[in-house]
């Protein structure tokens, strides 16, 4: 298969967008006519694949948010996964992976090939010998990673930001990365090995670019966390690639949130969900495409 990163950035430059749509799904805000249970996320799931599909390039299902409705749950995730790739999408499974290199190997083979995702989320704190099977099981299936560098919530710098050698940790876990992806560049020049990198620092983010040139960054922070496009500029190479955004609340239940529940409210939340995603694809592409 071709290279994760050769497929983000044709499907990025195909629909002039950079949006990742995160479905997160929170029982309690599923539209009654859904019903309840598994079968209601999984339908409303499908749902906001449909309303989303002209301008977003990927969904971001975190599978925390399946896991806690037990086995069912993890069966709408990968019914969840399936039903996006064939809608066209490509597919990141938020699962933040990390451990010894054995059970490394047994998290990657799961979640790059037992469940149909094109990246996933993976955490560097077991160092390269943890790192190592999530790179072999993606250079074979074409997959991508996304390491954690530098998240998006405020304690976040309780430990990414600390001292190691003159430079704040987060920095040096991106230099790392960096490294770590040298194997999986593909023709567009990307690697498929990028970094998780909240846009609520966008200081930090900037580091982090220089850091890592020629990498995708996954950007959380957008939306419900406060982030805006201005600040998620700072991700982005010249000529509008280098990272994707993903918004979940503000957009899965945008008509919970104003604007939206002003103009649309609870009876037209479909259309509230399709604006939220144009809107938020058109205030990106501003922020980073020279007009």
């Amino acid at each position: 298969m071709k290279p994760f990163a050769d497929r983000l950035v044709e499907i990025v430059r195909e629909k002039a967008s950079r949006v990742v749509v995160g479905l997160d799904p929170r029982p309690e805000s599923i539209p009654a006519e859904f019903g309840t249970g598994p079968r209601a996320v999984l339908d409303f799931n499908a749902e906001i694949l449909r309303l989303v599909r002209e301008h977003a390039v990927a969904v971001k299902p975190q599978i925390a948010f399946y896991e806690r409705l037990g086995p069912p749950g993890l069966e709408v995730y990968a019914e969840t996964c399936r039903r996006a790739r064939d809608a066209g999408f490509l597919v990141i499974g938020d699962v933040k992976r990390g451990d010894v290199p054995e059970t490394a190997k047994a998290y990657a083979e799961a979640h790059l090939e037992t469940f149909p995702a094109d990246a996933i989320t993976v955490n560097p704190y077991f160092g390269r010998d943890g790192i190592d099977p999530f790179l072999a099981t993606a250079k074979k299936r074409g997959a991508g990673l996304f390491v954690l560098v530098k998240t998006s919530n405020p304690s976040s710098k309780e430990i990414q930001d600390l001292d190691v050698g003159g430079k704040p940790l987060h920095v040096k876990v991106a230099e790392m990365t960096f490294e770590w992806g040298a194997e999986l560049v593909g023709a567009s020049g990307y690697s498929s090995v990028g970094a998780v990198v909240g846009a609520t620092h966008p200081a930090e983010a900037a580091r982090i670019r220089a850091a890592m040139p020629m990498r995708i960054f996954l950007v959380p922070g957008y939306g419900a966390q406060g982030a805006t496009a201005a600040d998620v500029a700072v991700c982005f190479e010249p000529g509008g690639l280098g990272a994707v955004v993903n918004a979940s609340r503000s957009v899965v239940f945008a008509w919970e949130r104003k604007p939206w529940s002003e103009r649309f409210g609870a009876a037209r939340w479909r259309e509230a969900v399709a604006e939220s995603a144009r809107v938020m694809k058109e205030e990106i592409n501003a922020a980073i495409i020279p007009r």
